[in-house]
């Protein structure tokens, strides 16, 4: 199949690292990928770096000039399939498939647990414009079918996969020392996007509770909040204890260095990437149930759930992990087992081939 993603942000996240995953898996599979995006945006550079062929769009802009562009590359590609994951890369696609005799099939992911609006433009946008809608979620399929009375059947939830062969478990001690870790210090860990709903600023309010107060904190990643975060950090007296480390592509490394990973989201998400990548790699995982998060953390099982917003229960649930070696091992080893059985590259990708030959009616 010829697959065309299109992606108007601008930005970097987990959306964007599906994108190229997905692209590149379905590369080695035999399809022909490509990804359209604003030139400025960082997903070009680096789908440049993986050899994947980009087009460099305003899909930023709702502009007449912004659709004309598309078409051109329909005419030129002339894709099978155009996903798209972003509000105006849907509506210009949407709105450049409608004049082409060839029409590509279109499949909508949607990313974030945030609630759309049930007016009858969106129930246009997702239940006319496309073929298939994918979710990274069981509850954000269930939102999008119930707010826009869409067919269930034609809404699935793919959670994003992991690559068990890169986020596997690891030498903790040779890791921290690759990374110029303390050895012996107790570190948890976050990698994630510096946004506002990850909830990283509750993170470094609970490295003052005295049941933390021999703990380190390391925080990967970059965004919008450093600046705050910076100034929340010293305000708080945290400099010694708690690393801004920016934004890092070993990410396995620096998972496998942690004792405990963090993620105390307050809403947005889907089935974040990076839980299943701490998983992955067999560290116990602190989590909140913001948006899918449940779907993939089952409290007391394979991590420990806390309120969203809570900074006590916060760090005494770190604490727990931290402080019981039995617990910490039993999380750690049945969140593997999870990311294996259910959330694998290969299961992703068969799940959203499924979907592409059913929006476009082919058979294998």
């Amino acid at each position: 199949m010829r697959i065309l993603h299109t992606e108007a942000s601008t930005g970097w996240g987990g959306q964007e690292i599906r994108i190229l995953d997905e692209s590149a898996g379905f590369i080695t599979r035999g399809h022909d990928v490509r990804i359209a995006a604003p030139a400025e945006a960082p997903i070009i550079g680096a789908a440049k770096r993986r050899k994947i062929q980009t087009y460099e769009l305003p899909l930023d802009r709702r502009t007449p000039g912004s659709v004309r562009a598309l078409q051109s590359i329909f005419k030129e590609f002339s894709p099978d399939i155009v996903v798209t994951h972003s509000s105006s890369d849907s509506w210009l696609s949407a709105l450049a498939t409608k004049i082409l005799r060839n029409k590509p099939s279109i499949v909508r992911l949607r990313h974030l647990s945030t609630p759309v609006s049930a007016g009858f433009a969106n129930r246009w946008l997702y239940g006319r414009a496309p073929a298939r809608i994918v979710t990274t979620g069981e509850i954000i399929r269930t939102m999008l079918i119930e707010r826009l009375n869409l067919d269930p059947a034609k809404v699935v939830s793919v959670p994003t996969g992991t690559d068990l062969a890169r986020f596997k478990p690891g030498d903790k001690v040779a890791a921290r020392r690759a990374l110029r870790l303390p050895e012996n210090e107790p570190i948890i860990g976050i990698v994630a996007t510096l946004r506002s709903w990850k909830g990283h600023r509750f993170l470094v309010s609970a490295m003052n509770d005295p049941v933390l107060r021999r703990a380190r904190l390391v925080i990967v990643g970059d965004g919008p909040q450093e600046p705050i975060l910076q100034t929340q950090i010293q305000e708080a007296g945290l400099s010694e204890r708690v690393q801004l480390v920016g934004k890092h592509d070993d990410v396995p490394l620096w998972l496998q260095a942690f004792d405990v990973f963090a993620l105390p989201s307050t809403g947005n998400e889907g089935v974040p990437q990076a839980l299943m990548q701490a998983m992955a790699c067999a560290v116990p995982v602190v989590t909140t149930d913001a948006g899918a998060i449940p779907e993939l953390a089952r409290d007391g099982e394979n991590a420990l759930i806390v309120p969203k917003e809570s900074v006590p229960e916060l760090a005494a649930a770190i604490g727990r992990i931290l402080n019981d070696q039995v617990l910490r091992t039993r999380l750690a080893d049945a969140g593997r087992r999870e990311i294996e059985r259910k959330h694998s590259t290969k299961q992703m990708l068969d799940a959203m081939e499924t979907v592409f030959r059913e929006a476009t009616g082919r058979r294998r």
